[in-house]
C-alpha cells in the first residue's frame, strides 16, 4: 500500500469516530472483508480470536507476525480502513507496545487496540502504572507515523473476573491523558455501566458486542455515548455456524438442503472481484 492510500484511509477512519455511532465488524481474510465492504460498512477491523482459529488455535496463541501477515491480507483485499486486534502489543514493555504499532502501520493497518492483559492466569491484568506507561510508549510511536494512526487502548477487567467499575475507569482515564484515541472496557456488564464509562472519559468509547444478554441494540448503545461497536470474533463464529450446520446436514441425513441457503456462487465470484 502505497503512503497516499495509507494517509487516505487514517483520516477516513479518523472522522468516523467524529460523527455519531458506527458498527465495524470483525474480518479474518481477504474473502471475508470484500464480504462485509460489499454490504456497506465503512471499516473493518480483525479479531484476535478469529486470527487465531483461522490457524487452528485458540485466542492468544499467534504470534505478531502471524497476527500482521494476516492483516496485510485484509488490508491489501479492501479499500476499507482496518484497525487491527494487536492484543497486549506482544510483549510485557513499553518498547513492546510501540514496536508493535510501528509494525501494524507497515502491515497497512491505520488503528489498533493495545490491551492490559498479561498472558498470565494468576495474575492477568497489568500492574496500573506499567498498563498506563505501555500504552503512553503505542501513543508515542504512533504520532511518530507520518499518518494519524488511531490508537484505542483497552483495559480487560471484565473478562479476566474483575469487575471493578471504579478501577476500569480509572484506567480509561490513565489511558485517555497518556493519549489513547479511543477507549474500549470489554464486558461491560450492563447500559448502565456503559453510560458511566461514556460520561467518564472524553475521547469516543468503543463497545464489544460478544456476550448473550450484555450485548445491545445499536440504538441503545448511541443512546448511552458510544462511538464505536465491534462485532469480535462473533462474525467468524457465525460462518462456522453456518459450516457446522451444512456439514452436520451431510454427516447425519446425508441430504444436502444447505445448497438452497448459501451465497450463490456467482454472487461471491461479484464480491470477490470488486
Amino acid at each position: 500500500m502505497d503512503d497516499q492510500n495509507q494517509a487516505r484511509r487514517a483520516r477516513a477512519f479518523r472522522a468516523l469516530h467524529e460523527r455519531g455511532t458506527f458498527v465495524i465488524p470483525n474480518c479474518w481474510d481477504g474473502g471475508s472483508a470484500r464480504l462485509l465492504g460489499s454490504l456497506g460498512f465503512q471499516a473493518l477491523a480483525t479479531s484476535s480470536a478469529a486470527t487465531a482459529a483461522t490457524y487452528g488455535r485458540r485466542d492468544g496463541q499467534v504470534s505478531r507476525d502471524e497476527v500482521l501477515a494476516q492483516a496485510r491480507i485484509i488490508c491489501e483485499a479492501t479499500p476499507l480502513p482496518v484497525s487491527g486486534d494487536l492484543e497486549n502489543g506482544f510483549g510485557p514493555a513499553p518498547a513492546d507496545t510501540a514496536l508493535t504499532i510501528r509494525l501494524a502501520a507497515q502491515a497497512g493497518l491505520v488503528g489498533g487496540s493495545i490491551e492490559d492483559t498479561t498472558g498470565r492466569a494468576a495474575d492477568p491484568i497489568f500492574d496500573f502504572s506499567l498498563a498506563v506507561d505501555r500504552v503512553a510508549s503505542a501513543v508515542e510511536a504512533a504520532r511518530a507515523l507520518a499518518f494519524p494512526f488511531t490508537l484505542t487502548a483497552r483495559t480487560e477487567n471484565f473478562l479476566h473476573g474483575r469487575p471493578d467499575l471504579d478501577d476500569t475507569i480509572r484506567r480509561l482515564q490513565a489511558f485517555e491523558k497518556a493519549g489513547a484515541d479511543v477507549l474500549f472496557a470489554p464486558g461491560l456488564p450492563s447500559l448502565d455501566a456503559v453510560r458511566t464509562v461514556c460520561r467518564s472519559v472524553s475521547k469516543p468509547v468503543n463497545f464489544m458486542v460478544a456476550i448473550p444478554g450484555k450485548s445491545f441494540s445499536v440504538a441503545e448503545l448511541a443512546d448511552a455515548g458510544v462511538r464505536r461497536i465491534s462485532l469480535a470474533t462473533t462474525t467468524y463464529r457465525a460462518a462456522l455456524t453456518g459450516l457446522a450446520d451444512a456439514a452436520r446436514e451431510v454427516a447425519t441425513t446425508g441430504t444436502f438442503g444447505y445448497l438452497g441457503r448459501i451465497l450463490p456462487g456467482a454472487e461471491l465470484d461479484r464480491i470477490l472481484g470488486e
